[in-house]
């Protein structure tokens, strides 16, 4: 198999760290950005240069493009670019600050889109490529104390679908990867929690009564991730682990049934 270059955001640690090891131990070659270059000093002790290491904050979209220049002139090029950089926000939408709201969709929204501007160009020079977005099961369903993150994985779901459109005559793929629950710290150390307001403890009581749902391993993503940049056609979206499906089934059934409940009153909105 060719050996493949990743550029790949947020590899401090979760899916971003799991997968660049996983190419890696393959011998592909991955240039690692995070916001401490520091937390990357365990990869390059042990894949050498093969790793390129890069400080980088992806809000920072003079950056962005500098870190994809850089990658690319030190490779040679690039074939796989992976916007992992992201963060929960929890809280619920009366109780977000703008600061939380405008920081959220900095990060998980402009960051992933300055990388893939700054990706198009390289991977169409370079004849072709893969871009894969992390979106999550929460960027095609909301669920109640997530709806800024929630809105912000929808964005990233929606630019990414017409980026596929766009960029497919150049050879370049893109794939939208939504995982379930997953025992990284995207809900711990990683994550922002908004103020509580006190008209909401209904609802963190509802939460904290269900039974907790079994979090899937982060490493065993990194066989799937492979299988999707190795594929002659990947898909433009796909789940990791068993729930997604369950969840998207549901929800997609509900928005079916209302639409067809409605029908007669849209039908009436057309006019003669």
């Amino acid at each position: 198999m060719t050996t493949k270059t990743w550029f790949i955001t947020g590899t401090s640690k979760g899916f971003g760290r799991i997968w660049a090891e996983a190419a890696l131990e393959r011998g592909d070659r991955v240039a690692a950005t995070a916001r401490d270059p520091r937390s990357l000093d365990a990869l390059v002790e042990r894949h050498g240069d093969r790793v390129l290491p890069i400080r980088l904050d992806v809000t920072d979209r003079d950056a962005d493009f500098a870190a994809v220049r850089s990658a690319n002139e030190h490779f040679g090029g690039l074939d796989v670019v992976v916007n992992n950089a992201g963060y929960g926000l929890f809280g619920t939408i009366e109780e977000i600050t703008e600061q939380q709201a405008r920081d959220q969709f900095e990060t998980n929204v402009f960051g992933a889109l300055w990388v893939t501007q700054a990706a198009i160009p390289v991977l169409r020079a370079n004849g072709g490529g893969r871009i894969l977005q992390v979106s999550s099961i929460g960027g095609i369903s909301a669920f109640p104390n997530l709806g800024v993150y929630n809105a912000s994985k929808w964005a990233l779901e929606a630019f990414s679908q017409a980026l596929a459109a766009e960029v497919a005559p150049f050879g370049i793929s893109v794939t939208l990867v939504e995982p379930a629950a997953y025992g990284t710290d995207w809900a711990g150390p990683s994550a922002v929690h908004a103020d509580p307001l006190p008209e909401y403890d209904w609802l963190r009581e509802a939460r904290r009564a269900r039974p907790p749902m079994a979090p899937g391993d982060p490493a065993a993503t990194a066989e799937a991730i492979l299988a999707v940049v190795d594929a002659e056609e990947p898909p433009l979206r796909i789940f990791l682990g068993r729930a997604p499906i369950r969840i998207a089934a549901a929800d997609y059934e509900g928005r079916i049934a209302t639409w067809a409940a409605w029908q007669e009153v849209s039908d009436r909105a057309q006019g003669d």
